[in-house]
């Protein structure tokens, strides 16, 4: 087993900490760190920063200095700590994800960040930084590992091949942002509350701190959302999905084969004479939560198809309204849920302004629960929830109670046999 080392120019990196907790420490109480600034002396200040500097750069490389990892016939081995060690045994056959992220500066740099999915972990373990073409190399061995490849032939896989799917425009993306509900609705926000405050209060400090926040939301809404989806590309290969996109930071991520729990199509109002969804997933023990940020419906269907092989997405007029008499437990809005249940899915909708339509195979239901308040027990109608591994519930709403009683016992049954027949989730199976 041969111990490596992180890249050299990690160090740089590392060394920020305590003058990042400084400067933390300024911004959090500015009075304090005024007063304390203007006691010190020119030359009291001096020998700080000549003291400072050397220790912050110390510091970096000694913590980079103290890191080491190292792949063994069964795990991924990873030890850190200056003063308290830390060795993370991260067993193969449990990575689930690999990502590969670049930061503005590290793609400056040519480095990359190794992020790990593991199952039974909410926190990714991490390399940071390796070079980048180390980075592709050891995320393919530890991939070619985790599909039970010997050792001595996993250095000689490299990187599976990948056949590109799709490319989103920047144009698309840009025009699907504009028209996105909530850019809208956030800008309205800005433009009418500040007003009715000053208004009322005429303080010119309450307008611009409940303004401020609702600009930086439009703006997090659509300008955010552009940059982090820019050349948002989809490619197919033996190890799952990937995905790139970033216009400043880079990611390369992986959605796991087997591992997808629900599969969303998100249609808002604006969007539909464009014909156009947006796809998002939830991926047990990844935090992986959009394949698609806008594409044709019949294009995203039919990527779909691969996430979840055998899995057609059932059309708008399949899925049954709950009964009329539900209108009186949600006026309205009644009229936007949906269900339907297929031989390999159980398919909900809700939303009448952003119309949602959520699958969910049957193998992936961990648990059915039905829920019945004393005023839905009146009008006759009930809640039917299914949880999946994801630590999410979908939920078929205001379904008749004879015929949600009947789904409750006919989905559990569903499920167990989905469960039995289902494939295992393995890499490159």
């Amino acid at each position: 087993m041969t111990e490596r080392r992180l890249h050299p120019v990690t160090p740089f990196r590392r060394a920020w900490a305590p003058i990042a907790v400084v400067i933390g420490w300024a911004l959090h109480d500015p009075d304090q760190a005024q007063r304390q600034l203007t006691r010190l002396t020119t030359t009291t200040l001096v020998i700080i920063v000549t003291v400072a500097i050397p220790a912050a750069a110390l510091y970096g490389f000694l913590t980079w200095w103290f890191t080491h990892f190292a792949v063994t016939d069964s795990e991924l081995r990873i030890r850190t700590g200056l003063l308290f060690r830390r060795t993370a045994h991260i067993r193969l056959e449990r990575i689930q994800a690999i990502d590969i992220t670049q930061p503005l500066l590290a793609r400056v740099a040519g480095v990359s960040k190794l992020k790990l999915d593991v199952i039974g972990t909410d926190k990714k373990d991490e390399l940071a930084f390796l070079g980048e073409g180390e980075a592709r190399t050891l995320r393919a061995e530890l991939l070619a590992r985790a599909a039970g490849l010997a050792p001595e032939t996993a250095h000689e896989v490299g990187e599976a091949p990948a056949r590109q799917l799709l490319r989103v425009p920047a144009r698309e993306l840009a025009v699907s942002l504009l028209l996105a509900g909530s850019t809208w609705g956030t800008l309205a926000a800005a433009a009418v509350v500040p007003p009715v405050l000053w208004f009322f209060t005429h303080s010119l400090w309450t307008v611009i701190v409940t303004g401020l926040p609702l600009i930086g939301a439009a703006g997090a809404n659509s300008v955010g959302r552009f940059v982090s989806e820019y050349d948002w590309t989809l490619a197919e290969s033996p190890d799952g999905l990937r995905i790139d996109h970033g216009l400043l930071d880079r990611a390369h991520e992986t959605v796991p084969p087997g591992r997808v729990q629900t599969v969303r199509i998100v249609e808002p109002l604006l969007w539909r004479r464009r014909g156009w969804v947006r796809v998002e997933l939830n991926v047990a023990g990844s935090s992986n939560s959009l394949l698609l940020p806008v594409a044709p419906r019949e294009v995203a269907e039919s990527i779909i198809a691969r996430v979840l092989p055998g899995v057609t997405v059932p059309p708008m007029p399949a899925l049954s309204r709950p009964p009329r008499r539900a209108r009186w437990c949600m006026p309205v809005w009644w009229r936007g849920y949906g269900l339907t249940v297929t031989d390999a899915v159980f398919a909900t909708r809700r939303g009448l302004v952003s119309r949602s339509l959520a699958l969910v195979p049957h193998a992936k239901v961990q648990s059915v629960r039905l829920t019945q308040g004393p005023w839905k027990r009146l009008w006759g109608v009930a809640d039917v929830h299914v949880d999946t591994g994801a630590n999410r519930t979908e939920t078929a709403r205001l379904r008749d109670a004879e015929e949600a009683a009947e789904l409750l016992r006919a989905q559990a049954e569903r499920s167990r046999t989905g469960r039995r027949d289902a494939l295992p989730d393995r890499w490159m199976a």
